[in-house]
Formats: C-alpha cells, sequence, structure tokens
C-alpha cells in the first residue's frame, strides 16, 4: 500500500491508479509530475532538465565558494506565517557576538523582513522575486557578493514562503531546513512531500500554541518520517524560547561539522 495516499502503489511520486469513477483527478501523475495545458510531458521534462541544469551549475558555484571557507550555509523553507522570520531574529539575537552570520532574504516584494534580520546587528540582503515564488541559485550568488563572508560562519538563506517550488532548487546550501508550524495541518508533509523529502531537519514550532490548536505532533512527526526518514526533527517556540536551545546545538554541531569539511551537501546525496 502506499504510504502517502493509501492506494496500491508503492511508489514515492507514483501515478495513481483511482477508478475512471473516482472523485480524485490527479493532474500530476504523467512523467514531469505536473501538467501545462498545450504542452506535452516530454517538452515539460526538457524544460525542467534545462531549467534545474543552468540552476545547479550556479549552486555548485555558491557551494564551492562557501565550503572552501568553511562556511555553514543553510536554506530555510516554509510555508507563509509559520514564525520563519521570528525563529532566525531569535537565533541571530543569541548567536550575535559569537559566530560569524549573514542573511539573504526572499521575497516577492518589501524588504520588511530583511529590516528586521538588520535590527538584530547581521548583515542581510533582501532578495525580491516579483511574481516568482522561490530563490534560485543565480539569484543567491548576486546576494552572496553583498555579504561579508567570513570563514566558519552560518548563512541563512530565507526562501519565500511556499512549500511547493523552493524544493526543487539546489541554491549552493549544506542543509535544508523545513519550518512546520502547529498552527498548520499535521498532514503537512503527506500534502508536500518534495520539500520534506529533500529536507535535512524539520523545525516543528510555534510550540507554545499546542494546547489551544488540534495538531498532534507525533502524527506530524511519523508523517514526515514516511516521506525521509533520515530526517531530523526538533520542537520550538520562537516566542518564548522553549527548545531554542537544541535549534542552537545543532547549529553549532552542523557548523564544526561544515568547518572540517564532514558534512555532506545535498547536491552529493
Amino acid at each position: 500500500m502506499c504510504t502517502i495516499c493509501g492506494c496500491g502503489d508503492t511508489k514515492l511520486g507514483h501515478h495513481h491508479k483511482h477508478d475512471e469513477d473516482s472523485d480524485h483527478l490527479h493532474f500530476g501523475a504523467g512523467e514531469a509530475g505536473v501538467s501545462v495545458p498545450g504542452v506535452s510531458q516530454s517538452r515539460l521534462i526538457r524544460l525542467e532538465t534545462d531549467i534545474l541544469g543552468k540552476n545547479n551549475a550556479y549552486a555548485d558555484q555558491n557551494r564551492a565558494r562557501l565550503s572552501g571557507k568553511g562556511i555553514l550555509a543553510l536554506n530555510l523553507v516554509s510555508s507563509p506565517g509559520s514564525g520563519k522570520t521570528t525563529l532566525l531574529v531569535e537565533t541571530l539575537k543569541r548567536l550575535a557576538g559569537t559566530v560569524p552570520v549573514s542573511v539573504v532574504e526572499g521575497d516577492q516584494q518589501t524588504s520588511n523582513d530583511a529590516d528586521r534580520i538588520r535590527a538584530t546587528g547581521a548583515p542581510a540582503v533582501q532578495i525580491n522575486t516579483g511574481k516568482g515564488c522561490h530563490l534560485d541559485a543565480h539569484m543567491v550568488g548576486h546576494a552572496l557578493d553583498k555579504l561579508p563572508l567570513d570563514g566558519g560562519g552560518i548563512v541563512f538563506i530565507e526562501n519565500v514562503g511556499n512549500l511547493v517550488c523552493p524544493a526543487g532548487f539546489d541554491l549552493g546550501e549544506a542543509a535544508r531546513v523545513v519550518i512546520l508550524s502547529v498552527t498548520e495541518g499535521d498532514d503537512k508533509p503527506l500534502k508536500y512531500p518534495d520539500i520534506f523529502a529533500n529536507a535535512d531537519l524539520m523545525i516543528l514550532n510555534k510550540s507554545d500554541l499546542l494546547p489551544h490548536v488540534d495538531f498532534r505532533v507525533e502524527t506530524a512527526v511519523d508523517n514526515a518520517k514516511r516521506v525521509n526518514r533520515k530526517l531530523q526533527t526538533l520542537q520550538v517556540s520562537a516566542r518564548t524560547g522553549d527548545g531554542l536551545d537544541g535549534w542552537l546545538r545543532w547549529l553549532d554541531g552542523a557548523r564544526t561539522m561544515r568547518m572540517a569539511g564532514r558534512m555532506p551537501d545535498l547536491a552529493a546525496e
């Protein structure tokens, strides 16, 4: 049985074999995994291959630049309203004066989040993507040109709030962190599997609200593990500070491994 949808196929991303009379319309069943009116599946695959190929070349350049200095680059992904920026602000406050940090901020419009980051004293570059729904490696490379890249430091890349589009784009990061708030559904890892399948760590944020929401932590973790057995998980509240010590320990361990050249990059998985 499929662990994702409960049908008979066992392959992740498979073609769902539902009855013709079913009310389930699956437009992601083709080889490309997506449907665009008037465009064949083979054409979609060629377009995706071309786009991702160019992006990956830029990502490799970013990765070489960062890893050469022992810099830990993290790609932070989430849906809008997960508390990603608040978590980042509180993290930067606790790291201030101890670790060189810099931030790449991604949003469709405004510099609001970058302004919040700079208020902590950390350098930040805002990338506005317009109608774009994610950052790409070329954008990030230009942002890195404007940031101090101190050896042994951490570069946080806060991606555009979206659980779909960022999943397919390597930015040159060493690890990907997905933030899921308890105000969202505990079935999110099953509804948006690609972003969780490509993540190294899942942070369950806004844990202070658990008594007030219908969110089961064990279910969320179990669902995430069904998509990605190696996924690490942490539970925090950026507002109260609960669990942030665990997050800081994770960062310290990842940074130590990065400086020693022992942390595997996503592209090498």
